[in-house]
This record gives structure tokens, sequence and C-alpha cells, in this order.
């Protein structure tokens, strides 16, 4: 049986933890705690049990989370099952999973990565509630995905205006005195705005990043029936007043997403005093704090 909505679903969910920060989760060798590292499991394994202890953290606080599959497939097949158990964890907590893996294939390539992360289990492998994709081999590249979003009730971020320094290269080049990103926004709304849910935005998203808060501001305006996946707050340098501008007046519309800032907490002076777990915990608290006290998610409140 599908999902329900994709962006009524993630609205509620933001509604009832009255924040729309995401986590996300980067396990990286060289920054796991003391006791991951010291523990004599297998590296995958510890990446598990790292995840799921971020998870046990922050269930309670946000709506969503979102694993980065990069960290995990670095590892191999281990890593793969560990990302699986991270995954259903999530689920289980009732929290909506964003697979952060950034797919972007024509034809039955497509196919097979939507088969693979969109839908609950078992009508895919991974169980995920959304999946970001890469749109720039072309328009040609959205559509498996977008049908398949649709038929499982699941949501896509697609890359849009992204938060890297170097994103302008490809992005920012005009087409008929256009950005490209423009072009790129343009079709992400319309396919948005082909599936609106009762919460007034579609299934399909975009990622625009915090880094660029002017084109944040104009493609929120661009863009009214879209969901926004904000990356770059926190570590990358975007600020709660550079990420306002991705929100609706109500607070909604948007995912915030802080990685290293939450998760690696326990490395800051500031949480020094703290188990490494509650200090993922009081990070989490700070930035669900430092958003709505610098956006519009103070009415969330």
């Amino acid at each position: 049986m599908p999902f329900s909505h994709f962006a009524d679903r993630l609205t509620d969910a933001v509604k009832l933890k009255k924040t729309p920060l995401i986590v996300g989760i980067d396990p990286r060798t060289n920054q796991l705690p003391a006791e991951l590292l010291d523990d004599n499991t297998g590296m995958a394994e510890r990446f598990a049990k790292f995840g799921m202890a971020v998870i046990d953290a922050v269930a309670d606080l946000v709506p969503a989370v979102k694993p980065q599959a990069a960290f995990f497939e670095q590892l191999g097949p281990a890593g793969c099952v560990a990302m699986a158990s991270v995954v259903d964890y999530a689920v289980d907590k009732g929290l909506i999973v964003v697979m952060d893996a950034k797919r972007g294939d024509i034809g039955s390539t497509a196919q097979a990565y939507a088969a693979a992360y969109l839908g609950p289990k078992p009508e895919s492998a991974w169980g995920c509630d959304c999946l970001t994709v890469n749109p720039y081999m072309g328009d040609d590249t959205l559509t498996p995905f977008v049908d398949a979003a649709n038929r499982t009730g699941s949501g896509l971020f697609v890359l849009a205006k992204t938060s890297n320094p170097g994103s302008d290269w490809i992005q920012a080049q005009c087409e008929d005195d256009q950005p490209i990103y423009h072009l790129v926004a343009d079709e992400i709304q319309r396919l948005s705005a082909d599936n609106i849910g009762k919460s007034g935005y579609g299934n399909i998203g975009a990622v625009v990043g915090a880094t660029y808060p002017e084109q944040l501001s104009e493609l929120r305006e661009r863009m009214p029936n879209t969901l926004f996946l904000i990356p770059g707050f926190g570590a990358q340098g975007g600020t709660a007043s550079d990420v306002a501008g991705g929100l609706d007046e109500n607070g909604l519309g948007g995912l915030i997403n802080s990685s290293r800032g939450v998760i690696f907490a326990y490395e800051k002076d500031q949480y020094a005093k703290l188990n490494w777990q509650d200090a993922i915990r009081q990070a989490a608290v700070d930035t669900v704090d430092r958003i709505a006290d610098g956006t519009s998610a103070s009415r969330l409140r």
C-alpha cells in the first residue's frame, strides 16, 4: 500500500514537532565518538550504532532525518546493511526519511533507482519517504522518478540551486537570458503543481542552498507550491537569516538541514561537559531555537 501524499505528511510532521529542522546523518570514520571508535565491531556496525544513537537523541525534536548514502556506501556491502538498519530504525521511530543519494539517470536505470528507494517496504527495497535527485543530465532524467513518487506517495528533492561554492559554474549560466537554475526551478514547480496536496505543496521539491540567500528568497516566490530542502545551515556558514526566505509566512514549505553542526556537537567546547549523545540532543535543541528566533518558524510554536 503506498504512502499518503508526501507534502501533506511532511507538513503535518513539521507542525507536530514545531520545527522545520531536518538532521543529516553523515557518519565519518574520523569523527565518531571515542566510545564507538574503541568498539571491537567493524566500522559499518559502528556507523549503524552511531546513526541509531543520533535518531534516539533527536526523534522527539525533529520531523525528519536525512541519511547521506555516500558515507555508508564507502564501506561496501556492510555499509549498505548499516544504512538499511538506520533507515528502518528511523521509520520505526516515526520519522520521515529523506535519502540523500542524488541519483540521476535515464530510462530503465532511473526506474531502477526509483524502485530501490521510493515507497514503503516491500514496495521498495529501502523504504524511504523521499530521495534527492540530480536533474542536470536533462528533463528526461526526472520522469521515471516523478512517476514513481506519484505512484507511491513519495517525494523528491530535485537539485536546483545548490549550496556549494562551485554551483554557479553550471547553475548560474544563462540560457535565453535566464540562469539555468531558473529553468530547472520552473520545471520543478510545474511538476509539483501537478500533484498538490491539502497542504498547498506538491510532492516534487527543490534543493536550494542557504549559502545563496537572495536566490533562496527569489525561488520561494517563483515556486509557490514547491517544498524546499535547504542545506548549508550551520557548518557551511548559513545562518537563520539566510534560510528565512525559504519558508512561507507560517514557517512551512521547507526543511532546513543541519548535519555536522548537530551530529558532531560533542567536538564543540560548548558541549564538552555533556556525554556525546546528550551533546547531540542539546545541539538539536539549540538549532531548533536558532531557526525559530530568526525565521517564520517561530509561528509553529
